[in-house]
């Protein structure tokens, strides 16, 4: 190896790394907000109603806009614009402790989910140009490990917060750090790697031979994403059941989902290693790890949620590992943005479907929301097959190195 592919790779590897830091920064302060933001906008005189219509249209707008912002990042090729002005929208959270009403926090929350619409598709192209040196799954794996710590440690921060001062103001207030250095780490990542596509035109072959066009592959990828999230239960339904039925004890549901985050981010790091050697047919572990998830959680007792609570944790590190590296390796350079855009969409938006059906059928029959959920799995490893068919139709599929 050259001394060329050695500097790209470091530096590559360092882009993941701080990129990875400010996905961390950025959870601690959007999910230690999204702790409390339903008490604080009824503290401001919001109703329900009110409070799950913000939530609702917040989610919509954050996966609907990446349809867009991923093709304007490969139109214009700026992606590190658009992820430098999503980011910057994070700073819509720390504001909201001068929200007066809840019809001006309810616009800074909008603004921190418009954000984040923004920047994804633009911001994971660049990480799977970065983690074209290091390994997809293994670049991916980095990524969302960091994400998840700041998952865990934002809320925990804002209950600390809230239990000392007794109020929320402080805590947003304190949520004006994290951003800081989330800037600082950003711009730093912008300027130690200015033109990412670079680490993909380094002379280096990708392991697996060439990819394929966006339209052919994502029928196939996208009705295997579709499948397998609409069957994937959110977690708090889950919660909820616990709670109901008395499964779990009220003071220990946030334990298991600590435990869920924290089995993500360890997995993240193991699939990723995985995919980088094992390939494509890594994908087909998301589904199999479903399939007993709804059985153990709405009828396994305290074991069984337990258990549904690390397979979920599993799914979710796969999820954000594996599928997003295979895409990587899946699709031409000039077209990921609009690729990640169109996965992103179909995630959250069938995850949302999935759960409506899923908290419909909660009601009726938990007989028949296992088994929804199990057709679902079903049918995403038949979409998986579809998938490996059309991949080896077009050319040699990522295998590993």
């Amino acid at each position: 190896m050259g001394t060329q592919s050695v500097n790209s790779r470091a530096i590559a590897f360092r882009l993941i790394l701080v990129l990875g830091i400010v996905s961390l920064l950025g959870d601690i302060i959007y999910e230690g907000a999204r702790s409390v933001t339903g008490p604080y906008l009824l503290f401001l005189g919001a109703s329900a109603l009110t409070v799950a219509i913000v939530s609702g249209l917040g989610e919509f707008l954050g996966y609907g806009v990446r349809l867009i912002s991923g093709y304007v990042s490969d139109r214009t090729g700026m992606y590190w614009t658009l992820t430098i002005i999503g980011y910057l929208m994070v700073g819509a959270v720390p504001l909201l402790v001068l929200a007066g009403s809840w019809e001006v926090a309810a616009v800074f929350i909008l603004a921190e989910r418009l954000g984040k619409g923004l920047r994804s598709p633009a911001r994971d192209a660049i990480l799977s140009h970065a983690s074209k040196q290091v390994g997809r799954g293994w670049g991916f794996g980095i990524h969302e490990a960091l994400d998840q710590v700041g998952a865990v440690i934002g809320p925990i921060l804002f209950a600390v917060s809230l239990a000392v001062s007794g109020g929320y103001g402080t805590g947003f207030a304190l949520l004006a750090i994290p951003f800081v250095l989330l800037v600082a780490a950003l711009l730093y990542a912008r300027f130690s790697a200015p033109d990412p596509v670079e680490f993909e035109n380094d002379g280096r072959e990708i392991p697996g031979g060439r990819t394929l066009q966006v339209s052919r592959v994502m029928v196939p990828y996208g009705a295997f994403t579709v499948l397998t999230m609409a069957g994937f239960a959110v977690f708090p339904l889950m919660a909820y059941h616990f709670s109901a039925a008395a499964v779990v004890p009220e003071a220990q549901v946030p334990v298991f989902y600590a435990i869920a985050m924290a089995t993500d981010a360890l997995f993240a790091l193991i699939l990723g290693r995985v995919y980088d050697r094992a390939g494509l047919s890594v994908l087909v572990a998301v589904p199999v790890i479903n399939i007993p998830i709804a059985a153990l959680a709405f009828t396994g007792g305290y074991a069984g949620a337990l258990a549904a609570s690390i397979l979920w944790g599993l799914s979710m590190g796969g999820q954000e590992t594996v599928l997003r590296a295979a895409l990587a390796d899946l699709t031409s350079v000039e077209k990921r943005g609009t690729a990640y855009g169109v996965f992103n969409t179909l995630y959250g938006g069938a995850w949302f479907a999935g759960s409506v059906v899923m908290g419909a059928l909660y009601g009726l029959d938990l007989t028949l929301l296992i088994l929804f959920s199990l057709a679902m799995q079903a049918g995403a490893l038949g979409a998986f097959v579809w998938l490996k068919r059309t991949v080896r139709a077009g050319g040699r599929e990522p295998s590993g190195e």
